[in-house]
């Protein structure tokens, strides 16, 4: 684990296994999204993480919040840059990125991100053309559910960093043909060209 200081305090995330625990008292649908998704979908570690994220829909998001009552949940990417997730508050659109940690005294333990849905399909925020339905966004794994490869990556294609091409370098070979195909013609909606794209094409038909 890498602790991470920012201006709003250092990152100490918690083990994912602790984080799995506490949502399975959930009892609406989550998974756990960013790297670690990648990580499960490769089946070993191969990098470091700097936090752990899970996700939720927009529309679960109180039932999220009541989960997190003894905690100390703030929402990120709002003006004044990161404030207190209230009790009940039904978060605006613009808010997707909320920060979690026990205490307010203590660092930064997990990420909730927060998707979009209509009715039963999963839409992309950056682009809603983007879209496919809920039931095949996620995989069962070990008793809870991660976010699809191909999804996750879609996310992590704008503003690459070092580690997001090789989150796409280590799992690219274990993507089948419909999972290439369909994070090709994502890519190509919201970027037109981008470099994985190429990648992709190589591997197999898509």
């Amino acid at each position: 684990m890498t602790r991470i200081e920012t201006l709003w305090g250092p990152w100490d995330h918690a083990p994912l296994d602790e984080v799995v625990e506490l949502f399975r008292g959930l009892a609406v649908p989550w998974w756990v999204s960013g790297g670690y998704a990648i990580e499960l979908a490769v089946g070993r570690a191969y990098r470091e993480h700097g936090d752990v994220d899970l996700s939720v829909l927009r529309r679960d998001q109180l039932a999220a919040r009541r989960l997190l009552s003894g905690w100390d949940p703030h929402v990120a990417g709002v003006p004044g840059g990161l404030r207190p997730w209230e009790p009940e508050e039904v978060l605006p659109e613009e808010a997707h990125d909320i920060w979690v940690r026990e205490h307010p005294d203590g660092p930064w333990r997990f990420q909730l991100m927060l998707d979009e849905a209509d009715g039963d399909d999963w839409v992309y925020r950056r682009d809603p053309r983007i879209r496919r339905t809920l039931g095949t966004l996620t995989v069962e794994e070990r008793g809870f559910r991660r976010l699809a490869p191909e999804v996750q990556l879609l996310y992590k294609a704008k503003g690459r960093r070092a580690k997001d091409d090789t989150d796409f370098a280590e799992v690219l070979p274990l993507l089948g043909e419909d999972q290439r195909r369909w994070l090709d013609a994502a890519l190509r909606t919201e970027h037109g060209t981008h470099p994985w794209r190429a990648r992709l094409r190589s591997t197999g038909p898509v």
